[in-house]
């Protein structure tokens, strides 16, 4: 990536985004993220590959409660109930990107970079929404690895599920 900002990702995450943003094109479609532990990493990514990222339509950055609530309509009642890094949070956060966007497909991040009380470090939820298809879930515990680490298996795994959304793998016959 000619213009990347540093430090530079490891090139497995750039072919990924670039995969995804390649197939995303090839289909005419488009996408939306809503991130909080990643803090905008996943839209930076997707909109630093030359030539392709006008697939990427926009970007949500929502690192507290009140901002999943008024920018993507996640209800209170899953944050006070299951709390913001939970199944039911990342697939709010999913289904609002889409609704709140023009985009196709929309990818959500939701976790614990660092742990705390009650915070089991490396806890990542994620979910991926697309228009007339179900919302994919999906839970990782990368374990007490550092903020960093985490941050970057948690754009490995957001990749992997745009690319399932997009370009669903066809079953053996």
């Amino acid at each position: 990536m000619a213009e990347a900002l540093e430090p530079a990702l490891p090139p497995e995450i750039d072919r990924l985004a670039q995969d995804v943003l390649r197939e995303a094109c090839d289909r005419r479609l488009t996408l939306a993220t809503a991130e909080s532990c990643t803090g905008g990493l996943l839209a930076s990514l997707l909109t630093d590959v030359p030539g392709l990222s006008h697939a990427f339509e926009r970007g949500f950055v929502v690192y507290t409660h009140e901002a999943k609530h008024e920018m993507l309509g996640v209800p209170l009642k899953v944050l006070e109930d299951d709390g913001a890094v939970s199944e039911r949070a990342a697939r709010a956060m999913a289904d609002g990107a889409l609704a709140a966007s023009k985009a196709d497909v929309a990818v959500s991040i939701t976790g614990f970079a660092e742990g705390g009380p009650g915070q089991p470090a490396g806890l990542v939820h994620f979910a991926c929404a697309r228009h007339g298809s179900p919302t994919a879930h999906r839970k990782e515990a990368f374990g007490d690895v550092g903020r960093a680490e985490v941050r970057l298996q948690a754009l490995k795994t957001a990749l992997k599920m745009l690319r399932d959304q997009i370009a669903p793998a066809v079953p053996a016959a």
